[in-house]
């Protein structure tokens, strides 16, 4: 079967990965999709004999290790990656251990960057290729109680933005993909790893955490939550594009707050987002 080419897409599983696996292969890619979750990726596979599922645990260092040697030695190298895997642990810095941070690196950065030097040598063989690296409005500023995620994505937007500027010679393209809050598992995900907060904070961060809860309260109000097709669609269109744009945004406060941020100096955004967040006059 003649195909557009290979893609891989990690965090493939669930939510943004999933739809982008699924929208690639109906554009005629044939999709590696690789996740942890091995029933997911099967039920996926079953949804287009295009889809490839490949279970792989982004943190097990040698399984990772392994999967970047596979994709050394492909016949045909991956032409598309989007490297969507990631997740997210919340908590004031104080609160949130080294160990945890750490191992948030480990997937949203350092995997991201291991599986990227995988497939940069078959795109410059063949001097064609797309990258696309799945960052955050979070990448440009960070929430209160989402520092360690936050610097995760920061560090993804220099290593991008670094590698668009590199590869360009060889014909590649490298896109940053800033998502706002997008309606998937990720948040979910991401109060079940962080746990109950309030239960085992100094009681100094409890005020801070309840101003910051019903700032953020406020925040949501009316506030409706696409799904994730909304970015696999800008994903979609950066990939068929002949010359994409070097990043994509689209959801709930891309423009009320990362265009605040691109638009107000830093005090000012400082001052605009402690209100935001309910934290501005907070005194404990």
């Amino acid at each position: 079967m003649t195909t557009k080419g290979k893609a891989l897409v990690t965090g493939a599983s669930s939510g943004i990965g999933r739809e982008t696996a699924l929208q690639l292969a109906q554009e005629g890619f044939q999709v590696i999709a690789a996740a942890r979750r091995k029933e997911r990726l099967e039920e996926l596979s079953r949804q287009s004999s295009l889809i490839v599922p490949r279970p792989i645990d982004l943190s097990d260092s040698k399984a990772l290790d392994d999967f970047s040697k596979e994709l050394l030695h492909l016949s045909e190298p991956v032409t598309v990656l989007i490297n969507n895997a990631g997740f997210s642990i919340r908590g004031a810095v104080e609160d949130v251990s080294v160990s945890a941070v750490r191992s948030l690196f480990e997937v949203n950065l350092f995997a991201l960057l291991q599986i990227t030097q995988a497939c940069l040598p078959g795109m410059r063989r063949l001097r064609k290729g797309t990258i696309v690296n799945v960052s955050s409005i979070v990448g440009k500023f960070p929430f209160p109680t989402s520092g360690p995620y936050s610097a995760t994505k920061h560090a993804v937007e220099a290593i991008t933005d670094a590698l668009r500027m590199e590869v360009r010679p060889f014909g590649i393209r490298v896109v940053t993909i800033r998502p706002g809050v997008i309606g998937t598992e990720f948040n979910e995900t991401a109060n079940r790893l962080t746990g109950d907060l309030l239960s085992r904070t100094d009681p100094d961060y409890k005020p801070v955490y309840q101003a910051y809860g019903a700032g953020m309260g406020r925040l949501f109000t009316h506030v409706s939550i696409p799904g994730p097709e909304l970015i696999a669609h800008l994903i979609l269109e950066a990939v068929l594009s002949e010359s994409p744009k070097a990043v994509y945004a689209a959801g709930p406060f891309v423009q009320e707050l990362l265009g605040e941020r691109f638009r107000l100096d830093d005090e000012e955004f400082y001052e605009f987002l402690m209100e935001k967040t309910g934290l501005k006059g907070l005194k404990v």
